[in-house]
């Protein structure tokens, strides 16, 4: 007989439902997270997205003072991502927020555009993230992302998500883009001025992996393993350097996005060649609110 190991779960503690039943209404932790990394099944197979959640639970534990306790994490191997748990999983996370709070929202897998047809999207488009059974249960969509974990957030909890996936750029809908190349905030509000995007006072701040009609890149080109650009570069990056502001931490993105593109290795001979020498794909900011990148530290 053949026995299957049942894969480790990166998991300590019960799941968002169970902590609901045995203590509603408790709030003690000041830093949660949420890991999502969704590998799917056949054509939609992602390798890297595995990787991409178990380096991000390390960064936030060995860097950045994060509980094991306080991070929920799905994953395709422990076969909690569909639709239903995702959003369940959202909703855990800004739960009874509470000044002081830093919250992170961390997504690798998917994502896809649709039309808007409700009138709130500038570009004319609605950007969502995939679960695994997002064929037959549907997509989650920028708007629904919104109401779920920006509009909760009270004065003093700040929350940030970080989206490793294709046309995530104003996946969260916050109201304010930052145009790195004029170094100013670009007005991201509903157009028909009707449809809430804001905050309940908190902050929420967006770090993507390209602009929403780009694509994002699963690649082995900068180690051995499969591991999403943005979430890769994040990391290193923020290991390498302390104390870096956001703008800062952009720049360095970029700096080492156009090293790859523009170097002789042959991912990115193959890349330049499929996308005709364009830059694969263009991280960005966003936020419930404008700021200083260059004078605001980065920190969760």
């Amino acid at each position: 007989m053949i026995s299957r190991k049942k894969p480790e779960s990166l998991n300590k503690m019960p799941s968002p439902s169970e902590i609901w039943r045995s203590s509603p209404g408790t709030r003690t932790a000041t830093k949660r997270a949420l890991l999502i990394g969704v590998t799917y099944k056949r054509k939609y197979m992602l390798k890297g997205t595995i990787n991409d959640v178990k380096s991000m639970r390390e960064l936030l534990i060995n860097d950045f003072g994060f509980k094991e306790e306080n991070i929920l994490v799905l994953t395709d191997l422990q076969m909690n991502t569909t639709r239903k748990q995702m959003v369940e999983s959202m909703e855990w996370l800004v739960k009874d927020c509470q000044a002081g709070d830093s919250l992170v929202f961390y997504f690798s897998g998917h994502g896809l555009r649709k039309l808007d047809f409700e009138g709130d999207e500038r570009d004319g488009f609605d950007e969502n993230i995939c679960p695994v059974d997002f064929l037959t249960e549907g997509m989650i969509s920028d708007n629904e992302i919104n109401s779920l974990i920006v509009w909760p957030l009270k004065k003093d909890v700040t929350l940030h998500a970080i989206v490793d996936a294709c046309h995530s750029g104003t996946v969260l809908d916050l109201e304010h883009v930052y145009n790195r190349e004029q170094r100013i905030w670009e007005d991201n509000s509903p157009p028909s001025g009707k449809a809430r995007k804001h905050t309940d006072g908190g902050l929420a701040i967006s770090i993507s992996a390209c602009q929403d009609h780009e694509i994002a890149v699963d690649t082995s080109a900068f180690t051995k393993t499969m591991n999403g650009a943005l979430t890769y570069l994040l990391i290193y990056i923020l290991k390498k350097h302390r104390g870096l502001t956001y703008g800062d931490l952009l720049d360095l993105i970029h700096e080492e996005l156009s090293k790859f593109n523009e170097g002789g290795c042959l991912p990115a001979k193959f890349f330049r060649k499929i996308f005709k020498n364009q830059l694969l794909q263009t991280p960005q900011i966003s936020s419930s609110k404008p700021f200083d990148v260059y004078k605001k530290h980065f920190l969760l």
